[in-house]
C-alpha cells in the first residue's frame, strides 16, 4: 500500500466549442407534476393531468382503468400510472402479477432505490415513446439531434445527482441502466443514442458515469460499457492530462480499467497496423 497523498489538479472538460445537450428534470405542467409524500397527508398525485387521465380512460381507449401507485425514492414521491402501460415492462408485468388488488388502495409498488427524476423520464417514455428532450431526426443531414429546450418545459441539466454515487452522473446513463432493469430494450437504445450526442462533460463526471454503468449493467453488456471505453479513447489527449483520471488509475481495482487497458492496446494495434501499410514518407508518429 502507498501512503503518500495524491492531490489531483482540477479536472478538465471537453472542448468549449461543444455544447451540452440538456435533458429534462421532470414533466411539464401539462403532463402533470409529482409531489413529495407527507407523513401527515398522504395524498395520491398522478404523473398525468386530469385531462390526460380522462382521455386515456375514455370508451375508445384500450387501457383498463386499473391505476397503480408507485412510491419512488428515499423521499417517497408518489406517481401513478395505468397498469396496462407499466406492463410493457417485463419487470413490472411480473411484479404486478404477484400482487392482489387492494379494494381501497389498488396495487402499489415501492422503489426506494430509484431516482424520481429518472422514473419520471421512464414513465414519460412508456406513454409517449420518448422522454424530454426528444430525439429529432435531421432529414437534411440524415443525422440525429436532441431538441432545443422550449419555453414551456425550459432547460435542464444533462447530469443528475444520484444518491448511490454521491455526485453528478449523466442522466441518460442512469436511464439506460434503469431501462435494462425493467427490460425496456428500445428505451436503452434511445438513452444510448442521446448520451452519444452529449459533449462538454467534465472528465470526473464521465468517469463517475462509467463506474455507475459498470456497476449497474451485466458483464454481457456490449453497448453502454463500449460507449464509455470508446469515449475515453477518442478523448485520450484530455484524459491523459486529467488528475481525476490519474487518481482513478492509481486507485484502480475495477473491471472498467482492465477493459480500458485492453481497448487501448487494441487501438494502438490498429494504429500500428495502419502505419505499417502506409508509405514511409507519409507516416506520422506520435
Amino acid at each position: 500500500m502507498h501512503s503518500r497523498r495524491f492531490d489531483p489538479p482540477p479536472s478538465k472538460s471537453f472542448s468549449k466549442g461543444h455544447r451540452v445537450s440538456k435533458s429534462s428534470a421532470s414533466f411539464s405542467k401539462s403532463n402533470g407534476i409529482t409531489k413529495s409524500r407527507h407523513d401527515s397527508r398522504r395524498r395520491l398525485t398522478t404523473s398525468m393531468s386530469q385531462q390526460q387521465m380522462d382521455e386515456t380512460m375514455s370508451p375508445d381507449s384500450n387501457l383498463t382503468p386499473s391505476i397503480v401507485t408507485l412510491i419512488i425514492g428515499r423521499d417517497q414521491r408518489i406517481f401513478a400510472a395505468h397498469e396496462d402501460v407499466l406492463c410493457a415492462s417485463p419487470w413490472f408485468q411480473q411484479a404486478l402479477s404477484d400482487q392482489y388488488m387492494d379494494p381501497q388502495n389498488g396495487k402499489r409498488v415501492h422503489l426506494p432505490d430509484d431516482e424520481p427524476e429518472i422514473f419520471s423520464s421512464v414513465l414519460e417514455y412508456l406513454y409517449k415513446g420518448d422522454y424530454y428532450p426528444r430525439l429529432i431526426h435531421n432529414k437534411r443531414r440524415n443525422s440525429w439531434e436532441i431538441e432545443q429546450p422550449n419555453e414551456e418545459r425550459g432547460s435542464s441539466e444533462s447530469t443528475i445527482y444520484h444518491h448511490a454515487v454521491d455526485g453528478d452522473i449523466l442522466k441518460d446513463t442512469v436511464i439506460y441502466c434503469t431501462a435494462d432493469k425493467y427490460g425496456l430494450e428500445e428505451l436503452k437504445r434511445v438513452a444510448l443514442r442521446k448520451q452519444g450526442l452529449q459533449s462538454g462533460i467534465q472528465c470526473s463526471t464521465i468517469l463517475a458515469s462509467a463506474r455507475y454503468a459498470y456497476t449497474n449493467t451485466p458483464d454481457t453488456d456490449s453497448k453502454l460499457r463500449a460507449h464509455y471505453l470508446a469515449l475515453i479513447i477518442r478523448s485520450r489527449s484530455t484524459f491523459k492530462r486529467s488528475g481525476t483520471m490519474q487518481l482513478e488509475m492509481y486507485n484502480g481495482g475495477t473491471q472498467l480499467f482492465f477493459d480500458l487497458f485492453v481497448a487501448l492496446c487494441n487501438h494502438v494495434d490498429d494504429v500500428s497496423s495502419s502505419a505499417s501499410n502506409t508509405p514511409r514518407s507519409n507516416r506520422h508518429f506520435f
